[in-house]
């Protein structure tokens, strides 16, 4: 083993928590919180420590894989692999047009820097379409941030007085900075609350000096009657909102007429703990709101989007301590504008660039001229991960082409045509963009811990050697970079921006022609950083005096210290009037009439809150996050501690009704399909309400050899049509369904 403690970071949730580790051979033999890490300083929680599951596996691919015409598969080399894609990516373009190359990925938990790398083969190929997981949760409230302020805000936890988390379990999915630490904080302080809205007593809402414990999918209308409490009685902050926010008065005439005691109904929450709850929101010095995918995965999501947020606007909770802030970002990971795209043959909603996973197989699996005929899937196992496995399955065999890129033989990467086997997120430079603090915000650079297990690339190489397949970048564009490189960064920001400005060639193909030119000067091992000297400099220039009191006197000094800083850097530091500056509307305002919300909010009333039916009588929450679930990352159940089956929770009232008991085993059916499962008898779910959790129903062999599928793929049970009106994210947390007992 040893003896030093190298830094990296855990890569199980978006926060990426810095942790260090004791190596012994391949393993990851210890591990620990990161003390130097300045964003989360020595915190983590119970999943970092098994990460040797990831790192270790036995369904680690080691050699790029042909799929035989028998639907086997046989090994070959690279340069065959890179050869036949490019060729085969190449002839769809030349006959059908670049934009039928579809591409899915760009990097999972952490794993983002070799994303970074395939936007120069795309943009050469002529590809235009993509989507990620991000498609499946998020777009929705980035249509209604790009409509507010044209960004995207964090809520400040550590220091609120206030916190709201709406759909959200922050003890057991994080998404901000030590999570548990600042919760218990919160939840030890009399001069703090906490108001959790979720029709599961979560973790997090044991906690909480609110539950507002809403009847599942019927969120909207206790966020309305929170909103209309405040506007009814008069608990608005309007020097805040004459001063900084536009169309104040449309939504006010809009929650004036909400009959909150009629919502409290409909959402089953007492309407005196509603009215109390919004009163101590309106009375607080700092309010700081987290939706997550409780809401966003749920009916209604992009209306609760825009409501949840209506809270910490009409109090003016924005740019103050413990407030809501808009952020710097190193590289963002949505576009935040107010278009919205179509995709070519149903015409689904396209926001921040990202095709609906719902939509996905129809844009496969048609006669359609616009069809998707090649796809390129990286980092990510969409068979598996989007609503109705069976449709996906069935839409990427009419692929004429699929092309996947991961560490593991995935559901995903045995449909296609090639296995591209990539380097693990420890055995290259890799990095996160989920940077979303304030007025602190930190970006981390890992270093690789261990050469690349043999047979394997990391993605940059792979990326660049398809692009140099393609023979579209001229070497004679390539050689005064290459030049410049080895005299220093500086002389190498003189050149390439005298190149890019006389070879467009050099700005489409950005990331390939850093990696080609300053990759090789770089640091042993930290070739693949070479993206990040151009996300540096972009920084520095859309931030100067927040990168520049970071300590940061330029790009180039920027990327010095990420190179230099292994537990990561600050790298912007703000203060709290700029969030007003970061608002990217013209006028830095708030633009609060949203026409499509405003008319949404008006249609409450009559909009059902009820989409079960007597044939299926019982919500479905399909994925919920567990202690020892990890989405997809770890196929090998093993390094749970418990539910190593993936029990499908049920309450105590429906339990009985049903005739189910714990530990025994119950048949799901829902319109998309049927399983089994354990079932777990608990306290936590109303009546009417079940949950099954993400991360299951993976194949993994074990040490003889056998394969085995532990628990249920959740997306077994739902369905692509089932999906937001506005956004097309998916309702994963709301499924109709039928729990029948089995007998042992």
């Amino acid at each position: 083993m040893t003896d030093d403690w190298q830094p990296t970071a855990c890569i199980l949730c978006e926060c990426n928590c810095g942790i260090v580790v004791q190596t012994e051979d391949r393993t990851l033999a210890r591990i620990r919180g990161d003390k130097n890490h300045p964003g989360t300083r020595g915190y983590t929680c119970n999943k970092a420590l098994r990460l040797d599951h990831y790192q270790n596996n036995r369904t680690r691919l080691t050699s790029p894989m042909r799929r035989r015409p028998d639907g086997t598969y046989e090994e070959i080399d690279w340069d065959t692999a890179i050869a036949e894609i490019a060729e085969g990516l190449a002839a769809i373009r030349d006959a059908h047009g670049g934009d039928k190359i579809f591409y899915y990925g760009g990097g999972g938990q952490g794993n983002h820097l070799g994303g970074a790398y395939s936007g120069a083969f795309l943009k050469v190929i002529g590809s235009r379409y993509r989507s990620s997981a991000l498609a499946q949760e998020k777009t929705g409230e980035a249509w209604v941030d790009a409509h507010l302020y044209a960004g995207h805000t964090r809520g400040e936890f550590e220091h609120a007085e206030v916190s709201v988390f709406v759909g959200k379990n922050p003890w057991m999915s994080q998404s901000f900075p030590r999570a548990r630490t600042v919760l218990n904080e919160i939840a030890r302080d009399p001069a703090r609350s906490m108001l959790v809205i979720d029709p599961v007593i979560t973790d997090t809402a044991k906690m909480a000096d609110f539950h507002l414990r809403v009847r599942p999918g019927t969120d909207a209308w206790c966020l309305a009657a929170l909103a209309a409490v405040l506007v009814q009685e008069n608990l608005c902050d309007e020097t805040f909102l004459a001063q900084h926010v536009t169309g104040a008065d449309t939504v006010r005439q809009v929650l004036a007429q909400v009959p909150v005691d009629d919502y409290a109904i409909r959402c089953g929450v007492d309407a005196d703990l509603l009215r109390r709850a919004a009163r101590r929101i309106a009375g607080a010095d700092s309010v700081a709101v987290f939706e997550d995918l409780g809401v966003q995965q749920a009916p209604n999501s992009t209306v609760c989007s825009y409501l949840n947020k209506l809270l910490w606007i009409l109090t003016g909770n924005f740019a103050k301590r413990g407030a809501q802030h808009l952020h710097s970002a190193f590289a963002p990971l949505m576009r935040y504008t107010g278009g919205v795209g179509r995709t070519p043959v149903t015409g689904a909603p396209i926001i921040s660039g990202l095709i609906p996973g719902n939509a996905v197989p129809q844009e496969i699996a048609t006669d359609h001229p616009d069809r998707f005929r090649a796809m390129i899937v990286e980092s990510s196992n969409p068979a598996h991960s989007l609503a109705d496995s069976a449709a996906c399955r069935a839409a990427f065999a009419q692929l004429e082409l699929l092309v996947v890129v991961d560490v593991a033989m995935t559901e995903t990467a045995r449909l296609a045509h090639y296995v591209l086997p990539a380097a693990s997120q420890f055995e290259k430079p890799e990095a996160t963009f989920f940077n979303l603090e304030f007025p602190h915000n930190t970006f981390q650079l890992r270093h690789p811990l261990f050469e690349p297990v043999e047979g394997t690339l990391a993605e940059p190489e792979i990326w660049s050697r398809l692009v140099r397949a393609l023979g579209v970048v001229d070497e004679a564009d390539l050689a005064p970079l290459r030049r410049a490189a080895a005299e220093g960064l500086d002389a190498y920001a003189e050149q390439f921006f005298t190149s890019a400005a006389t070879s467009p060639m050099i700005a489409k193909t950005l990331p390939y022609v850093l990696y080609e030119t300053l990759g090789p000067t770089l640091p042993d091992g930290l070739a693949g950083a070479a993206a990040l000297w151009g996300l540096a400099q972009k920084a520095f220039l859309t931030y100067p005096e927040a990168v520049t009191r970071a300590g940061h006197a330029s790009g180039n000094a920027l990327f010095e210290a990420i190179l230099a800083s292994p537990s990561g850097v600050t790298f912007t530091v703000h203060d709290y009037p700029d969030d007003f500056a970061l608002i990217g509307h013209q006028d830095h305002k708030i633009h609060l009439d949203l026409p499509e919300m405003i008319d949404a909010v008006r249609a409450l009333p009559d909009t059902a809150a009820q989409l079960t039916t007597a044939e299926f009588p019982i919500v479905l929450a399909a994925g919920e996050r567990r202690a020892y679930t990890a989405n997809d990352i770890f196929r090998d159940p093993s390094w749970r501690k418990r539910d190593a089956d993936g029990a499908l929770r049920v309450s105590v009232d429906d339990a009985q009704t049903l005739g189910l008991v714990d530990g025994g085993r119950a048949r799901i059916t829902t319109r998309a399909g049927s399983v089994e499962a354990t079932v777990e008898v608990s306290d936590a779910m109303q009546a009417g309400h079940a949950a099954l959790p993400n991360g299951y129903g993976l194949d993994y062999r074990d040490v003889d050899g056998a394969t085995l599928v532990p628990g249920v793929a959740p997306n077994t049970l739902t369905s692509s049509d089932w999906r937001d009106e506005f956004a097309g994210t998916p309702w994963h947390k709301h499924v109709p369904a039928r729990i029948e007992a089995l007998s042992v």
